[in-house]
């Protein structure tokens, strides 16, 4: 385990790091921003983590729909995900170029947007449906090797914001249309996860309601980071 003592860490910023089992002791933490997977959170002694929680899905009650067993939940939940999005495509539309802008280094709008297209293709086509079909190129995947820049993603892709909505709608379609149709049995199966080296190695052995619940959480944080950045967009532009 790395020490730091006496370091000054004033405006350090730890990107994509593993903090588990982390211990900040006698620190000053004025100001921070804490953005990620946080659990068993101690903090001065008191556990925060379930407080943090509790306030989310009070402001987000989509949330608890996301958390649910039940087909009708979930269609409400996928019904308001994408009434959120749409809002927040209406409002890109707005003000053109701004789709393509990025703050302190986190992805623009339509790279947000692009991910999700991979996330559709990966977690629901494959681990839902089990599809061996190539993703859509557009989509933004992993920067890890060997899963960046293979089964069919284009790196070098530039689609219009128009192109990206429209794959969008398409896969929207798509899920809406399974989830009229699944069940709390489909639900519970494995997830039929193809048996090749492809994204997402990890889903095997996860249950159908387990890969879709990844869909469903990546389609609600992502758009909280769009809206989040589009804010301080909208922002800088006004002073």
């Amino acid at each position: 385990m790395k020490r730091y003592v006496d370091e000054d860490l004033n405006g350090a910023e730890f990107r994509e790091c593993d903090l588990t089992g982390a211990r900040l002791i006698g620190v000053v933490m004025q100001n921070a921003v804490i953005d990620g997977l946080v659990s068993n959170l101690v903090v001065n002694g008191v556990e925060v983590s379930e407080y943090v929680e509790a306030e989310l899905d009070r402001r987000y009650p989509v949330r608890s729909l996301i958390r649910s067993e039940q087909p009708a939940d979930l269609r409400e939940a996928f019904r308001q995900l994408q009434a959120e999005w749409g809002a927040t495509i209406e409002r890109i539309r707005r003000t053109p170029g701004i789709e393509r802008r990025s703050v302190n280094d986190e992805w623009s709008a339509a790279q947000t947007m692009r991910h999700l297209v991979f996330v559709h293709d990966s977690w629901f086509r494959r681990c839902c449906l089990g599809s061996t079909a190539l993703f859509t190129p557009m989509g933004i995947g992993p920067e890890i090797e060997p899963y960046r820049g293979t089964h069919g993603l284009d790196l070098t892709a530039d689609p219009s914001f128009d192109d990206i909505v429209s794959v969008r709608t398409a896969q929207n379609a798509e899920l809406e249309a399974w989830l009229a149709e699944v069940t709390t049995a489909q639900f519970a199966a494995v997830a039929p996860v193809p048996d090749d080296d492809v994204w997402p190695p990890y889903a095997r052995g996860r249950s159908v309601r387990q890969c879709l619940g990844t869909v469903l959480n990546e389609t609600f944080e992502h758009h909280g980071f769009c809206v989040r950045d589009l804010d301080l967009i909208e922002a800088q532009d006004a002073d």
